[in-house]
């Protein structure tokens, strides 16, 4: 949503949005959905948790996600101070590909979780870049957090990109929501292809009685993945290319398992049995390029297939 239809100013940590009367197009629009599009600092989920706990006001009442604005309406959202998480640093070797004073490139091994969760409260991505970035991240979201702009599942390898400063944070959120970012991933899967190949064009949304895994539903948000089968394997494998154009969650295990060619080790979206003793989905984000959010330059980094993935494609070639 675009800043011009809105009166907004900032004073300290409290910003006023009025909504102009003529601006009928964007009168019924749930509010949540509306200050997560207009404020791209900050995420949905985080205007949520400020709408349950009223620091966002519509004309001096307190109100829920779900109300839909109204012509003429003021909102005022109050930005509390940033939090410290309780999270601590840990010592944990980082395979570190490009390091400067706004972004830093990770190559994330298998088995690692991004941020801390139930169940993973350390060892992770997050753990070791507050040890290697000390006091060098960005404050996105309310909260002193590395300044993650995109994720990958624990057991998928690769490269992950994470801001330093607050600038390069929303510079790189810009560009990641209008899929202005190199992203390549080599996977293998089951089954041989028709066609060398192809797009998967279909909308994912958040199971409706699983909410852990997601599926293809027409509600949900539009997702493109462009696959390109680089060898067949023996046994009825495939080792294909897939190049995302938007960024959706699980969006390269749910594609391509919608089309009868799920991710081999994946029993989450493929079948339950584990060839090769493999953890997880064999998945690899080999290839990120983007501007740099400062200086504006092209730059793109690879990663080597991990030796798992090699050892798998070496059996599956003999």
């Amino acid at each position: 949503m675009d800043n011009q239809y809105f009166d907004d100013s900032l004073e300290q940590d409290i910003i006023n949005i009025t909504i102009q009367e003529e601006y009928a197009d964007y009168v019924g629009i749930r509010i949540d959905k509306c200050l997560s599009e207009l404020l791209t600092d900050y995420s949905r989920a985080y205007i949520q948790k400020l709408l349950d706990e009223s620091n966002i006001t519509v004309n001096n009442k307190s109100i829920k996600s779900n109300y839909k604005l109204r012509a003429g309406d003021n909102v005022a959202i109050s930005i509390p101070e940033p939090e410290e998480l309780e999270i601590l640093p840990e010592n944990i070797p980082l395979d570190i590909v490009y390091e400067d004073n706004d972004i830093l490139i990770v190559n994330k091994p298998k088995g690692m979780v991004v941020h801390p969760a139930p169940g993973h409260s350390t060892g992770t991505l997050v753990n070791a870049i507050m040890y290697h970035c000390k006091d060098s991240l960005s404050t996105i979201n309310g909260v002193l957090r590395p300044g993650i702009v995109h994720r990958i599942d624990m057991d998928t390898t690769g490269l992950l990109m994470v801001c330093k400063n607050d600038v390069a944070h929303r510079v790189m959120s810009d560009k990641f929501k209008v899929h202005d970012i190199t992203r390549v991933y080599t996977a293998i899967c089951y089954n041989h292809f028709t066609d060398v190949e192809g797009t998967v064009d279909k909308p994912i949304a958040r199971h409706k009685v699983d909410r852990k895994k997601m599926s293809i539903d027409s509600n949900g948000r539009r997702a493109v993945t462009h696959y390109k089968v680089i060898e067949e394997l023996s046994n009825n494998f495939s080792l294909i290319e897939c190049r995302l154009e938007t960024g959706r969650t699980h969006q390269i295990r749910v594609h391509m398992a919608s089309i009868n060619h799920p991710l081999l080790g994946d029993d989450v979206y493929g079948p339950k049995n584990k060839p090769f003793k493999t953890e997880g989905q064999v998945l690899h984000a080999g290839v990120l390029g983007f501007e740099h959010p400062i200086t504006g330059e092209y730059m793109e980094f690879k990663a080597e297939l991990p030796e798992y993935f090699g050892k798998i494609l070496d059996k599956l070639r003999k």
